[in-house]
């Protein structure tokens, strides 16, 4: 009893100290869970807040700056450099003439001639011509295989089509001078056949087979998605009502396929026509585009004429991009509820003809494809370990020579490979939050929510190039605020960069997702009195990370092969990434830079690798 009493007592003593502790303490706890109120309450709000100023500073003041440059001139606004630029034959061509005030016969006489000139942009515009249509002419087989067709691997062969949204372009291009190089594997393939030598680098079709490269799965992956969203049920009657299976094609089928087709069409002209690291590998300054030409201007220090070409450039492709969605808004195709139409069996039911000749054109065109998408990466591989005695490590052994003997104003390996990583992870530590808030904001209901999806996407219109100089001349070189001068090191300007051109993708893959969530499980957190932040935090993010992650591979992966702004910045500093040091390799010997190529490509599969098992098994491209 005395036991109990004495540990009565003590509980007694204890709950006092206990309640005592709390009273003093539940000052400080209410202040905690004001704070964390405040935070969710408003912490969604603040994030959108810090989002739109980061957006301003390092996407929208840099390009103002590339605007300003180009009409203020000497410290007078002019618009001289736009008017001397639209009158140039150099750029425009014939119709240059004709805007600096030549008679009309005189030109429409030059243009009928065989020696007519084309100009920067007029060859530019050619060259994006062509190579839209290459791209449509290699994406609709694979789209008709795709759509058409039940083989073992077919889901695993259209994800691969994701890839060249991934892939360096200046790798590929060297991919592409081993292929169609004078030693490359074309020519030696054509030489084991007793067949002649063919010279395709520096040439317009070496340039516009690379396009089709990267912009024909993209034909195949829009058409094939507007395919397998045909009516099966329009189809059948069709046939039941006397149409042949051409008829039935040409009028039920076809006409739903032309706006993804054109759709297709429209983004791979407007991708080539803004092309720089392709052109700049496989055609030299001889084939220069609009893109080229603007990085030999900021070479030669032409900051205005510079500005001046890229803000035409840009118009032109904003104009194109204008129509193209003017287009899309007014044939969009409704496909809920449909029966798709069944696909066939690769191999065929019979030996008819009938049966026959579309699988022997598909045999053909998968050579083709052969030689297109995968003969420059085995390309690359094999020449990185060849040489003139045949199988060696000697290009390998350049790269670490040249990381232990080189000169400091050399690029050197290693330290390329360590600042793109940590390029890579810095944007995306940058890139992330701000493509999920920004796919936050563009998917609630609000009036003017168009208009910031359309202003949070506008980086996908303009080119790194135009990115990377208002970056260099607006954060670079500095702005004077309040007689202090504030600049930022090549290497933040690097990141932002690179943050620019991957948070849209961030914005693209998580939207949808966020769209297609029960908004009863949200509202139902809501009325519990879950704040906004807390609802996002808890509910609809955990249901997303899947495509999370998804944004985040590609995020890090187009960071790592970043390499029209990366160029401009990194010129006259050490911070150089693979990209750049592929490109400073590439003109002095092909064999470092088809090993710095395989350095590029095992570092970015196994990133992109990396991240997707951090997603979970739930992740897929």
């Amino acid at each position: 009893m005395a036991r109990d009493l004495d540990g009565g007592a003590d509980d007694s003593d204890s709950d006092d100290s206990e309640k005592a502790t709390e009273a003093a303490s539940s000052p400080s706890r209410k202040r905690g869970r004001i704070v964390r109120d405040t935070i969710e309450r408003w912490g969604l709000v603040g994030l959108a807040v810090a989002t739109i100023g980061l957006l301003l500073g390092i996407f929208y003041y840099p390009v103002a700056t590339v605007f300003i440059d180009s009409v203020l001139v000497d410290g007078r606004w002019t618009g001289r450099v736009f008017v001397s630029i639209l009158q140039d034959p150099f750029y425009f061509g014939e119709p240059g003439r004709l805007l600096a005030g030549e008679p009309v016969g005189a030109v429409i006489e030059s243009v009928l001639s065989p020696d007519r000139r084309l100009g920067v942009i007029g060859f530019t515009a050619y060259q994006a011509a062509l190579s839209t249509v290459a791209s449509v002419a290699l994406g609709l087989p694979a789209a008709y295989l795709l759509a058409r067709y039940e083989f073992p691997g077919r889901r695993t062969l259209r994800s691969l089509t994701i890839l060249p949204f991934v892939l360096p372009s200046i790798m590929v291009g060297v991919g592409f001078v081993a292929t169609f190089g004078r030693n490359g594997t074309l020519n030696a393939v054509l030489g084991a056949l007793g067949l002649g030598e063919v010279k395709l680098l520096f040439t317009l079709e070496a340039v516009v087979i690379a396009h089709a490269f990267y912009n024909a799965p993209l034909v195949a992956r829009v058409t094939t998605a507007a395919w397998e969203s045909v009516d099966a049920s329009a189809v059948e009657t069709a046939r039941s009502l006397g149409a042949s299976p051409f008829r039935a094609f040409r009028d039920v089928v076809a006409p739903q396929l032309y706006p993804s087709v054109l759709m297709g069409a429209a983004l791979t002209f407007v991708f080539t026509f803004s092309t720089f690291p392709i052109v700049l590998a496989l055609g030299g300054f001889q084939l220069a585009t609009v893109e080229v030409f603007v990085y030999r201007l900021i070479r030669d220090l032409e900051y205005a004429e510079a500005a001046a070409l890229a803000l035409i450039e840009l118009g032109i492709s904003l104009g194109l991009l204008y129509a193209y969605l003017q287009y899309e808004a007014r044939h969009t195709v409704q496909s809920r509820g449909i029966r798709p139409l069944p696909r066939r069996p690769l191999r065929p039911p019979s030996l008819s003809v009938r049966e026959l000749l579309p699988r022997m054109g598909l045999a053909v065109y998968a050579l083709v494809a052969l030689a297109v998408f995968v003969a420059p990466i085995a390309s690359m591989i094999v020449a990185s370990f060849s040489g003139p005695e045949g199988l060696t490590l000697a290009n390998y052994q350049f790269l670490i020579d040249r990381q232990t003997t080189g000169a400091s104003f050399q690029v050197q390996p290693w330290d390329a490979v360590r600042n793109s990583l940590l390029f890579g992870v810095a944007s995306l530590a940058v890139a992330l939050p701000m493509g999920v808030v920004v796919a936050v904001l563009t998917t609630r209901d609000y009036r003017g929510r168009k208009l910031v999806d359309a202003v949070a996407m506008a980086p996908l219109a303009v080119s790194g190039i135009v990115v990377g100089l208002g970056l260099l001349r607006g954060l670079v070189f500095g702005v004077e605020v309040g007689g202090s001068h504030f600049a930022v090191g090549g290497g933040l300007a690097i990141v932002a960069a690179h943050a620019v051109a991957g948070y849209p993708f961030v914005v693209r893959t998580v939207a949808p997702g966020l769209e297609s969530i029960d908004h009863t499980l949200v509202e139902s957190a809501r009325a519990l009195g879950a704040p906004r932040a807390r609802a996002l935090l808890d509910i609809e993010l955990p249901l997303v990370w899947p495509a999370v992650i998804a944004g985040a591979a590609f995020t890090f992966a187009i960071s790592i092969g970043e390499f029209s702004a990366t160029i401009v910045l990194a010129s006259g500093t050490n911070q150089f990434t693979m990209p750049i040091a592929i490109e400073r390799f590439i003109g002095r010997r092909l064999g470092p830079a088809t090993a710095m190529g395989v350095v590029l490509l095992v570092v970015t599969s196994a990133s992109f690798l990396l991240i997707d098992r951090l997603g979970g098994d739930e992740v897929g491209f």
